[in-house]
Order: C-alpha cells, then structure tokens, then sequence
C-alpha cells in the first residue's frame, strides 16, 4: 500500500508534503507531485501537510480520481527507483493523465 497525490495538486506543488516527508519519496513532475509507491514507508506525515487535500492513503482514494494511483505508479516506469528525490530535482514530464488536463486554478 501507499499513498496518492490527486487532482488538487496539479498546478499547484505547494511542496510542504516534500519537507516532511522523512524517506525523501515524493517527487516532482512538470505539473504535479507524486509519491513513489516503492519508497514510500506509509508513515502518513504528508497527508496532514498538504493545504489542499490532495494526498490519500490507496485505500481512501475517492473513486473520482481513481485514475491517480495509475498516475502514480507509472510515471515511475521510465525513471525507476532514484532512491531519493532530492538528489533528482524537477523532471520536465507528467504523467499522461496529468499532462492531458487543462490548467487548474485559473
């Protein structure tokens, strides 16, 4: 199990789920973050953080974005397991899921 960045990140990347997370597995995408399910240890620190709700635990994932866990998983098919993403910085691709999406916010 672990935990999902969802719809109200995109856009967003308010970030203050990275500084407290303690295993350095939330990572950075063009658009959105998210938390790389092999890493993660589900200590649940970054849930509580982050200011727009963006972050649930696989189980209590709305049904309404579902799609996330996919978005989560596989945007870590090309770049595998970095084993921390300070060392990374910002990747300049999003999930397709994520890339298709008009922007949010505005």
């Amino acid at each position: 199990m672990t935990y999902v960045i969802a719809l109200p990140c995109v856009d967003v990347k308010d970030r203050a789920c990275v500084d407290e997370c303690p295993v350095d597995c939330i990572y950075e995408g063009e658009r959105s973050l998210y938390i790389h399910p092999d890493e993660c240890v589900d200590c649940g620190a970054c849930e509580p953080v982050c200011p727009v709700e963006a972050i649930y635990y696989e189980d209590d994932l709305p049904e309404e974005w579902s799609e996330y866990y996919t978005a989560n998983v596989d945007f870590f098919d090309e770049i595998g397991s970095p084993g921390g993403a300070a060392k990374t910085g910002v990747y300049d691709f999003d999930h397709p899921i994520i890339a298709a999406l008009p922007p949010q916010g505005e």
